[in-house]
């Protein structure tokens, strides 16, 4: 079989030297990959390493190799176009429809889907133009996705660094699956929780559970590559952000629900698959709690957590705002995921029989969506990306956009 063939579009900034990493997880991958920079890219790597890289020649110039059309060829011929990292003047360029290189010229004639992966200073990010430009790409069916928070150029810290080059081949994957199909979930705002949350009991302990949040990222990878701005609540995961999508990282379950209560302020689905902790340790001990000679071990009080899946379905923070729960059950799976659907009142609930040895920490997922209106969607055993899939078709045939 004929390989993907992918464009790799690099512009002209210092994250130059990341599209290296992830020129090497897409060739390694199978893909046959050209690579395309601008001229200003070629003084960050030159134009021998990107060829030694991907074994296809390398130009900036439509005026090379004139008899093969290459300004037309390259973006007719590919199956993805990935711009990493995309500064803030090809992005501009992009967005106006200028054609003065071979890059912008690929990104015209380009009928596939296309990827940009911002990399800028915050002020140049954040700036009306640049917001404005993104938009326009966005609208246009392009996968924008959001930069990372870091350390930039020099001293300089904030929004606008490169994501990981392995996230940003995340998202390219999961683009490429998806073959010609539009991001549908484009123009919206989606927030997902992932993790489980921890309740301190002392300095050293607390009270948790073994969920890996490996489902609550597939969640937010797959909404990113399908066109959504992501807002993904982590609780003690500790993988690393995935490319496109802003994250706030949290511990227990009060902290959780401060921050999904003022992210879905602004969304358009919010979908909780954090396991929250129901509940937690009545009293702190600021020492740590030591075992003594003849002494019983102390008991611990508990008290109920905020049930954060009941306040933000009953209190809907937009019209239209769909909100998805999970249901970890170890008995009678459907019919206590039937009753807490009732008891919760979201639209959907994905329901999944979980232990020690299923589910959690797993690359793998099996469950049952059950919807308000009485639909079930048996989900079958596959990788939690399959899974995640189905319920953004699932949210995005509910979401009510004539109402945001």
């Amino acid at each position: 079989m004929d390989k993907p063939k992918v464009v790799l579009g690099v512009s002209g900034g210092i994250a130059a030297y990341k599209a290296c990493e992830l020129l090497r997880r897409l060739t390694e991958s199978g893909h046959d990959v050209r690579v395309v920079p601008t001229a200003s890219a070629l003084n960050f790597v030159g134009a021998a390493t990107w060829s030694a890289l991907s074994g296809n020649p390398v130009s900036t110039e439509v005026w090379n190799d004139v008899h093969e059309v290459p300004h037309v060829r390259i973006g007719q011929h590919a199956d993805l176009v990935v711009v990493a990292p995309a500064t803030a003047d090809t992005l501009a360029r992009a967005a106006h429809g200028l054609a003065d290189d071979l890059l912008t010229n690929t990104l015209l004639t380009a009928r596939c889907p296309v990827v940009f992966a911002p990399a800028m200073h915050t002020e140049m990010w954040e700036h009306p133009a640049t917001r404005e430009n993104v938009a326009t790409l966005r609208r246009r069916g392009a996968v924008v996705v959001e930069p990372a928070v870091g350390r930039l150029t020099g001293v300089d810290t904030g929004k606008g660094r490169l994501p990981d080059p392995g996230e940003i081949f995340e998202v390219c994957r999961r683009v490429l699956a998806r073959g010609t199909a539009a991001p549908d979930l484009g123009g919206l705002h989606v927030v997902v929780s992932a993790g489980g949350t921890r309740e301190p009991l002392d300095p050293v302990r607390f009270l948790g559970n073994r969920s890996s949040g490996k489902q609550g990222y597939a969640l937010a990878r797959t909404a990113a590559a399908r066109g959504a701005r992501v807002t993904l609540v982590e609780a003690n995961t500790g993988l690393p952000d995935p490319a496109g999508v802003d994250v706030v990282h949290v511990g227990t379950a009060v902290q959780l629900r401060e921050a999904v209560l003022k992210a879905a302020a602004e969304a358009d689905a919010v979908v909780m698959a954090a396991a929250v902790a129901d509940f937690r340790p009545a009293e702190y001990a600021t020492g740590k709690i030591k075992k003594k000679d003849g002494v019983e071990a102390p008991a611990v009080t508990l008290v109920r957590n905020p049930d954060i899946l009941a306040e933000i379905s009953a209190d809907r923070a937009r019209t239209g705002q769909v909100v998805v729960g999970f249901a970890a059950e170890t008995d009678d799976v459907l019919a206590n995921g039937r009753d807490k659907l009732r008891r919760k009142g979201c639209d959907l609930l994905v329901v999944n029989e979980v232990g020690e040895r299923r589910t959690f920490g797993s690359e793998e997922n099996e469950a049952v969506v059950l919807a308000a209106d009485g639909a079930e969607t048996p989900v079958p055993h596959g990788p939690k990306e399959a899974l995640a899939d189905i319920v953004w078709d699932l949210v995005e045939a509910r979401v009510d956009r004539a109402g945001r």
